[in-house]
Formats: structure tokens, sequence, C-alpha cells
């Protein structure tokens, strides 16, 4: 009961900071429900915990419970970062090299900008959110895979996904944008321009 108040409170104070959208979007968008779906996936090839067994209902429960964990890590640390105003999102290099941008892009991980004013602070969002949501995940876990320890390391495997996705984002081909061409439309023997 504690674990659901705990999330209901974190929930209601991202939204009031980022906007219901952009939390629902990172919460249980087409990323988060992918996510889930492989992390399900593995822990079924695995078959961790037992307990939930291998067949269509473990899977469920498994799904249900990475996904549970991701909108818990997303509410924590959207709440954080609107509390201490940390801009979390990634801005690539332009670094030479590999080692320079490897290094930058685990840097980033856990330094980011300020939403305030100028300077760097330390994402103590991105840490609370994989920790908390670690920690708050083995409410609903097995009596096997509900310990602190569990928790802690749970919060740790996000924290390292964190930084597999900067260090992907920094090395992910740039996309190219190209302006849309402008359309006419025609109307009652008006042309205007649509953009």
């Amino acid at each position: 009961m504690r674990a659901a108040a705990i999330l209901a409170c974190a929930v209601s104070l991202a939204c009031a900071a980022t906007g219901p959208r952009e939390l629902r979007h990172r919460a249980v968008g087409r990323r988060a429900l992918a996510g889930s779906a492989v992390s399900a996936g593995v822990g079924q090839l695995r078959n961790s915990p037992h307990e939930w067994g291998r067949g269509p209902l473990g899977y469920v429960k498994r799904f249900g419970s990475h996904l549970g964990q991701h909108v818990a890590k997303e509410s924590i640390q959207f709440g954080v970062a609107a509390l201490r105003h940390e801009d979390l999102r990634y801005r690539r290099s332009h670094l030479q090299g590999t080692w320079p941008r490897v290094r930058y892009a685990v840097k980033s991980t856990f330094l980011v900008p300020r939403a305030n004013k100028p300077g760097r602070t330390v994402a103590l969002s991105r840490l609370s959110g994989n920790l908390g949501a670690g920690m708050l995940s083995r409410v609903w876990q097995p009596a096997s895979t509900a310990g602190v320890g569990a928790g802690l390391a749970s919060g740790g495997i996000g924290l390292g996904a964190d930084v597999g996705a900067n260090v992907a984002r920094e090395f992910w081909p740039r996309k190219e944008r190209h302006p849309r061409p402008r359309r006419v439309r025609y109307y009652r023997g008006r042309q205007t321009l649509r953009h």
C-alpha cells in the first residue's frame, strides 16, 4: 500500500512538472512497450523468477512487471528532474575519435545540464529513478527476488542500460533533416501555401 502511495505521488508530481502527455509518451509509449516485451522475453528464456513459470501466464507477469518498473522509473525521474531543474535529454558531442565520444556519453549519463541556469549538475533524477524503481518493483516480485539486494541490483542494471542507451545515441547515424516541400492548395479560386 505504501508503494502505491509513493508511486501515485511521483506520478502526480511528474505530471504537474512535465505535462501528462510527455510522461505518458515516455512511460507507456512504443519504446517502453517494446523494451518491456524484450525484457520479458529474456526473463522467459532464463525462467527468472522461476515462481512465474515458463508458460504464457509467466510471460504476461514478466511483461507487466517490467512495464510497471519502467513506469515507476519514468515517474520518479520526471518528478525529481522537475524539482531539481535537470534536463535529461541527451545531446551528442562534437568530439572526434571513439574513446572521447564513449567517455562523453558515459559522463552525460551522470552529469546533465541544468534547465534554469548554465552549468551541469549530478543527475539525481536518473539515479533516484532507477534505484527507486528497482526497490519499488520488489513489492510485486515473488519471494526469491524480493530482497533489498535484488532491488539495488535491478536499479544498477537500469543505470547500466541508460549508459548503453547514451552510447548508442552517440554513435547512431544522424538523420538528415530535409524540409518538407510546400504544398499549394486551391480554395475557391485562391491559391494558398500550406506548410
